[in-house]
């Protein structure tokens, strides 16, 4: 009789937690209840689509995000909102959301947390794309595995080119702030003041809200912590490859105001009112000629609102965000090709190449940057190459943060794990530069990675291997993964890398006696004296040390 009684409760447990899963999950924000995907095997809740401003269509077109309007009864929250409009600058990017409008500002949230008295830390991840292209519903993105350590993950979408950055007299004219240009990072500013008010009842803490974000998302990273909006609605930062010291910068506003009333006179639209009346494609079409070059078309601005003055200023004042920072790269973010331009690595193909680039200042960076030898000169190329792309800007933040940003931690890695071989099922496809792989392309395929390229650590860092179906994934690559992503949880939680089973991370010293320790994260990570601020040291020298 008892083992039938048991068998009794038994059924009755399962299929109560089968009806919990399949439940819809509700939680009341301030704009009105939204019901979630119900709890996952995983035990992760699933909030999908979550809308936090108004939709930035019509009157609202190139202005601040609005408040969102409240709603009545319970909004489904079980799938992504639509992507911000984006031409396919990337063919390697994936999407898992359903359609592309200005309609766009939504965002989705991960949460571990049993019942909102839980008060949990929070990442807010900003998507890379160069600010053309990107999509909070990627699935090197999702925050289903690093919320299983125990936080609530959060992705954002923001407004890309035209729609993002463009600057315009009469818009500047018409805001209350005298300001215009920088609408995706007002966006960001605005999800994060959504998660201030909204996340305790997900289970987050308000008050340990982390953010990150790799190459545009990274730059957007450096650049909340230098705006005044929103430097106090942080307590840690992550960055991955790239910053707003030296990648995609920001130029003063009328220079942004130039480039706003120049292409509104290319499409026809003589005015604000004209240029609102267009239909989407009619300011999206012309706006996306050029594929990625035309991200130059729309820079960040200092607006003097955003930005009361330069970034560069603001960091070196110490006048950004005082929070503990996380930075690092990859070891192959640019080919050394792309400096050699396809010819051979020879030392007079070199020296020939870096003369081109700096002219009088070549001789300088051909002895910090050496070769003579063919892998010399590929490893010499390929450092430069990545330096003056990306390398440079990331080395800028964390070291203005070291010296300026009152004494809190700052750690630095060296992504160091160059992605396996792709599947055979890929054909003739070619690895991409945003992370999957570029199909059809008529374009020369790139030569074989010499490390870590351009976003390769993304799913390593947020243990999203399985969501790339394209690599012949090996247990050292989980191994990394699994390392990274513990690192990068510990530091959301406690504002420190380092924990139980994994390699020591120390601290950058700001004693300049004190050589600076990288962690360099491969199959073996470990601590390392940096012997690359030479290279650094120079490049400050050739930025003009103010970007």
């Amino acid at each position: 009789m008892k083992s039938l009684l048991d068998l009794v409760l038994y059924v009755l447990i399962l299929g109560a937690v089968s009806i919990s899963a399949a439940t819809p999950d509700h939680v009341k924000t301030t704009n009105g209840a939204i019901s979630g995907m119900g709890r996952q095997p995983s035990g992760v809740r699933i909030f999908k689509g979550i809308p936090f401003a108004q939709p930035p269509t019509g009157d609202f077109r190139w202005r601040e995000p609005q408040p969102v309007k409240d709603w009545t009864g319970v909004r489904a929250a079980t799938e992504f909102g639509p992507r911000c409009m984006q031409a396919p600058v990337f063919g390697d990017m994936g999407f898992r959301a359903p359609s592309m409008s200005e309609d766009c500002l939504y965002l989705n949230v991960w949460t571990p947390a049993r019942n909102d008295k839980e008060r949990l830390p929070v990442l807010v991840y900003f998507y890379g794309g160069g600010f053309v292209a990107g999509d909070g519903s990627e699935p090197r993105y999702d925050g289903e595995s690093i919320a299983t350590k125990g936080i609530v993950s959060v992705t954002v979408n923001y407004r890309l080119g035209v729609f993002g950055f463009m600057a315009h007299p009469e818009l500047t004219k018409e805001s209350p702030h005298h300001a215009s240009g920088n609408y995706a990072l007002l966006d960001q500013y605005a999800a994060l003041l959504w998660v201030q008010k909204n996340i305790a009842a997900f289970g987050g803490d308000p008050k340990q809200v982390t953010i990150a974000g790799e190459s545009a998302g990274s730059v957007s990273v450096s650049a909340q912590m230098a705006s005044p909006l929103s430097k106090g609605l942080i307590a840690g930062a992550i960055g991955e490859s790239g910053s707003i010291l030296g990648t995609l910068s920001a130029v003063p506003l009328v220079q942004g105001e130039e480039a706003g009333v120049k292409f509104a006179n290319n499409i026809g639209a003589h005015s604000l009112a004209e240029l609102r009346a267009l239909d989407t494609q009619k300011v999206f079409g012309p706006a996306t000629q050029g594929g990625f070059a035309s991200v130059g078309r729309f820079s960040i601005v200092v607006d003097g609102y955003f930005f009361p003055e330069s970034p560069a200023a603001i960091f070196a004042a110490g006048r950004q965000a005082h929070v503990p920072l996380l930075v690092g790269w990859n070891s192959e973010e640019m080919t050394g090709q792309v400096l050699l331009q396809g010819k051979e690595p020879t030392p007079e193909n070199y020296q020939a190449a870096v003369k081109a680039a700096y002219r009088d200042r070549a001789d300088d960076v051909l002895k910090v940057y050496a070769g003579s030898s063919r892998d010399e000169i590929l490893d010499a190329a390929t450092a430069l190459a990545s330096d003056r792309f990306i390398g440079y800007s990331t080395w800028k933040w964390a070291d203005e943060q070291l010296r300026t940003g009152g004494g809190g931690p700052v750690y630095r890695y060296y992504f160091a794990r160059p992605r396996p071989a792709m599947k055979a099922s890929q054909g003739n496809a070619t690895p991409g530069l945003a992370g999957g792989v570029v199909r059809n392309s008529t374009a020369p395929a790139p030569p074989p990675a010499r490390g870590a390229v351009h976003s390769a650590e993304i799913e390593y860092a947020l243990g999203n291997l399985k969501t790339n179906p394209v690599y012949e994934w090996a247990d050292d690559d989980y191994k990394v993964s699994q390392v990274m992503l513990d690192y990068f949880a510990n530091f959301v939680k406690k504002r420190d890398p380092n924990g139980k089973g994994l390699p020591s991370w120390p601290k950058l010293s700001a004693n300049p006696g004190n050589a600076p320790q990288v962690m360099r994260i491969d199959v073996k990570s470990v601590a390392e004296p940096d012997t690359t601020r030479a290279r650094y040291l120079l490049q400050d020298k050739l930025m003009g040390g103010d970007n």
